[in-house]
């Protein structure tokens, strides 16, 4: 992985380093993590810092040690020494290059994309050692692959004018040529390739965005892979068992965020209560909340039927955290009944609240729905929240008296 000095781990890479993962773990392989790194600023360590984390909350990992291209300097230099005394490269205004042959064509059967051959008479001689040293991307990745033994390259489809110049070189020093895969891009709903334009892009922006890894893998899977034409919702385990490189399409993976949203929301639903409550709590801390846990246990089944994503929460549950001003236009007199009716109320829980409210509607002879409407409004300060008498029990006497008598003086 080529890091990006903004720390910003696109879900593109991760879909591709997905696919390396499956296939690895389901043929008992090793996949390896290589930062492709060209540049030695702080900024990059902090990016690589960055790959590690998104990598490990998505629960994607790898074998061995991190390897950077930049340790091997000095074995590409040696390389590129051998090459220029045996012919096979030249010294060019202080950089070396690569002969790249002159005739014929260079092929290789992609399992993604079948046959793929190239005029030789296109490629340009490589650079494989620049002025300053430091090889090139397209000179220390193939010997990389030769060095660590790499029987697959999966990798994205914009490498595919990569593949023909590498096979060359492997060739060049008597290298096994590994079997490539190039995947699919992948396009926003528009068609064009996916960028911050479309929304979030980066590993971070997805998990502040309160999406559950496992139901970011499961989705990442099914960009450009599919199992069959049916199946959508399978485990982590079910991935790597039914993982195959010959069941990737070769055409462009559509990102649909409402698809994740609906997938999100499913994987939410299907959470034991518990383990709900503490991804809400872990997620509200990690984006600066400072909410009682307590409170955020018990109001968390109150919304998990309903929220498609972690960061819905706040919009349906703020009012028990923090104070609400609201104004009930024509609703004073049903919202002052309301709090008569609940002043003295026992037990306070949902079930009596529920009772004594329905009691004050027909009194006053409204329809439940419009008159519960301003009530609602008064004690969660939305039109929109979590079912009205649980909340009223959550919130407690003191507060809904409070706000009822506020609303129907407001």
């Amino acid at each position: 992985m080529a890091p990006s000095p903004t720390g910003l781990l696109h879900i593109g890479g991760v879909r591709t380093f997905l696919f390396n993962w499956l296939f690895a773990r389901k043929h008992g392989g090793q996949n390896l993590l290589r930062i492709e790194n060209t540049d030695t600023s702080r900024e990059v360590a902090e990016a690589v810092d960055h790959i590690q984390t998104s990598l490990l909350w998505l629960g994607i990992d790898w074998d061995d040690e991190l390897t950077f291209q930049l340790d091997r300097i000095d074995d590409c230099r040696r390389v590129a020494e051998q090459l220029v005394a045996e012919g096979k490269a030249y010294e060019d205004e202080g950089a070396i290059r690569f002969r790249m042959p002159n005739e014929g064509v260079t092929a290789w059967d992609d399992v993604v994309r079948g046959r793929v051959e190239v005029q030789n008479e296109t490629i340009e001689d490589l650079v494989l050692v620049r002025s300053d040293g430091r090889p090139t991307y397209n000179f220390a990745s193939p010997m990389e692959d030769v060095w660590d033994g790499i029987t697959h390259v999966i990798r994205g489809d914009d490498h595919i004018s990569n593949t023909p110049k590498q096979i060359n070189l492997i060739r060049a020093v008597a290298g096994d040529i590994p079997i490539y895969a190039h995947v699919p891009s992948i396009f926003g709903q528009d068609g064009k390739k996916l960028s911050k334009r479309h929304g979030a892009v980066g590993v971070g922006e997805f998990r502040s965005a309160g999406y559950l890894p496992e139901a970011l893998v499961n989705f990442l899977a099914l960009l450009g892979w599919a199992p069959d034409g049916e199946t959508t919702i399978m485990s982590r385990d079910e991935l790597v068992e039914r993982f195959t490189l010959e069941r990737v399409s070769a055409s462009p993976a559509q990102f649909d965020y409402a698809k994740l949203d609906w997938m999100n929301g499913m994987y939410i639903r299907a959470l034991p209560p518990d383990e709900f409550a503490h991804r809400l709590i872990l997620w509200l801390g990690e984006n600066g909340y400072d909410w009682d846990a307590e409170l955020v246990r018990k109001a968390a089944p109150l919304v998990q039927e309903k929220v498609a994503r972690l960061d819905e929460f706040p919009d349906y549950a703020r009012f028990l955290f923090e104070d609400v001003e609201a104004s009930v236009d024509g609703g004073a007199e049903v919202v002052a009944a309301a709090r008569d009716a609940l002043a003295d109320l026992e037990p306070f829980t949902a079930e009596a609240i529920e009772a004594a409210l329905r009691d004050v509607v027909e009194r006053l002879g409204l329809k439940p729905r419009q008159a519960f409407q301003p009530i609602r409004v008064a004690v969660t300060g939305s039109t929109v929240s979590p079912g009205l008498f649980e909340s009223i029990e959550l919130l407690g006497r003191e507060t809904t008296l409070r706000r009822l008598s506020s609303a129907s003086h407001s």
